[in-house]
């Protein structure tokens, strides 16, 4: 790297793609966001890195991407190379580019954050696998040898389509099957179109198509498939289940016309927009079809920092709420959403209201507004967090006429688990690994799993890792390993 290079931070500002206008977003648009880097754009933000010695960018990414390497090879055209050093760590580059929270993992830990602006890692991932894949790039899977086995994985979420990724590349025969009509998981009915657009997620189906990948979807495994037959047929199941069971706070008149949980309103808005029927299959874990009301002239509240609470008031914004509101138990410093998603919300309009904690949603058989209470925040607990604590006199009631409940989502593990061995617990995680067992091993054999189902509702690129991790364990399974030696699974 020449001098001038190693300096080129100095005199080009960090820059993102160009967004689409706020008059067209608050107007209703839900095309993606940000838009694409062309060529000069991406190698010269590309370029602003300073391929530090110990890149923290790698150490902070869950899947430890290449990021300095492909960064350098985007500064000397070579597109093509990228796109195959991207997929040697993340089997959907181009969705995590898009959905991950840079700022908090890749772009936060850039030693250029700290003054100077972050490399634009995240915009940079994108446009070179869009770019790659608009070329005809395709894995080059040649020298890779059939090992005759197969494998099922139930969840087309992104831990289980990286799980299908990994299979194929090391010559498994992987058929995914899904209960919805298209692939994705939350990446298709969760995350909305402005965040992810779904012409991204078909083309990654065709790509694992294209490798191999078998896709059965619409089909509910343990009622128009039993796990018994699954496990006849191939040689191991992989679980890729999410996380579907929404948490709703146990709020006094949460029953009332008016209250929606997160998810429901998601994939059904998600589907409209999109154009699929939005009387499909409903979620798991919710299983009465959700009315989706009108929200033009609304006051919008929705319940919940995070970032599915951030995808549902951006989201109301763009359905002519009149107004949106955010309320919060904690300050901002402590608000477990992205802070680029919590500044997108307020330039289109969202107010956040913060030490915030709703007691009771009130209304006369409709919503008509919650009840909340002001918190502060208490001594830090033993993982560093501190426990929002209301303050006796302080309650006040917000209005609304329509409540969003955002509080998170936990496992609902299946009936059709419950009798093979597969513990899991009392939230519903599924337990892996450990004992002597391969990672993401369950406690029967031939059952592996991964993602949501395993962690808890988190990031679509730990999902994406785990599934990666998890196709190694089984493909280490299916050669013969049968366990791991206790004194390794000890340290």
């Amino acid at each position: 790297m020449s001098k001038q290079q190693l300096f080129q931070f100095l005199e080009s500002p960090r820059e993102m793609p160009a967004k689409v206008p706020l008059a067209e977003r608050v107007a209703g648009s839900f095309d993606e966001l940000y838009g694409r880097f062309g060529q000069a754009e991406a190698a010269h933000q590309a370029g602003r890195c300073l391929d530090c010695g110990n890149p923290y960018c790698e150490a902070k990414c869950p899947v430890h991407n290449y990021i300095p390497d492909w960064l350098q090879l985007v500064q000397e055209g070579r597109i093509i190379e990228a796109a195959a050093l991207c997929h040697e760590t993340n089997p959907l580059p181009e969705m995590c580019g898009r959905v991950c929270p840079q700022d908090r993992l890749c772009e936060g830990a850039c030693t250029l954050n700290d003054g100077f602006g972050a490399v634009t890692i995240g915009a940079v991932e994108k446009y070179i696998v869009d770019t790659a894949f608009a070329q005809g790039w395709r894995p080059d899977l040649s020298k890779v040898k059939p090992t005759g086995k197969r494998v099922a994985v139930i969840g087309a979420g992104p831990a289980g389509l990286a799980c299908a990724d990994r299979l194929a590349r090391s010559g498994i025969e992987a058929t995914v099957f899904d209960r919805y009509e298209q692939i994705g998981g939350l990446l298709q009915f969760g995350i909305p179109s402005f965040k992810l657009d779904k012409a991204v997620i078909a083309t990654r189906r065709a790509v694992l198509e294209g490798m191999g990948v078998r896709f059965r979807l619409g089909v509910d495994v343990g009622r128009d498939v039993g796990i018994a037959a699954l496990l006849g047929e191939f040689d191991a199941v992989f679980l890729g289940l999410g996380a579907y069971r929404y948490t709703d706070g146990g709020l006094p008149g949460q029953e009332l016309a008016g209250v929606l949980p997160a998810l429901p309103f998601l994939v059904q808005n998600g589907r409209i927009v999109t154009g699929h029927d939005p009387h499909g299959r409903p979620i798991a874990g919710w299983e009465d079809q959700l009315a989706l009301p009108d929200l033009r002239g609304k006051r919008v509240v929705v319940l919940g920092g995070g970032d599915t609470g951030m995808d549902c008031v951006r989201s109301a914004i763009r359905l002519g709420a009149a107004s949106v509101t955010c309320a919060y138990r904690r300050d901002e410093a402590n608000m477990p959403g992205s802070a680029r998603e919590v500044a997108n919300a307020r330039e289109e309009g969202v107010q956040f209201l913060f030490n915030r904690q709703p007691q009771e949603i009130i209304g006369d058989g409709q919503a008509r507004g919650v009840r909340m209470v002001e918190t502060r925040l208490g001594e830090p607990d033993a993982n560093g967090r501190r426990a929002a604590q209301p303050i006796p006199g302080s309650e006040s009631v917000l209005d609304a006429d329509v409540v969003i409940i955002a509080f998170g989502f936990s496992p609902r593990v299946p009936q059709w688990l419950q009798a093979l061995g597969v513990q899991a617990q009392a939230n519903g995680r599924l337990v892996v690994g450990g004992n002597g067992r391969l990672p993401y091993q369950t406690g029967h054999d031939a059952l592996f799993a991964g993602g949501d189902c395993v962690r808890g509702a988190d990031l679509v690129v730990t999902a994406v890792q785990e599934g990666r991790d998890a196709a190694a364990s089984i493909a280490r399974m299916l050669r013969g390993a049968k366990a791991i030696p206790l004194a390794l699974t000890a340290a």
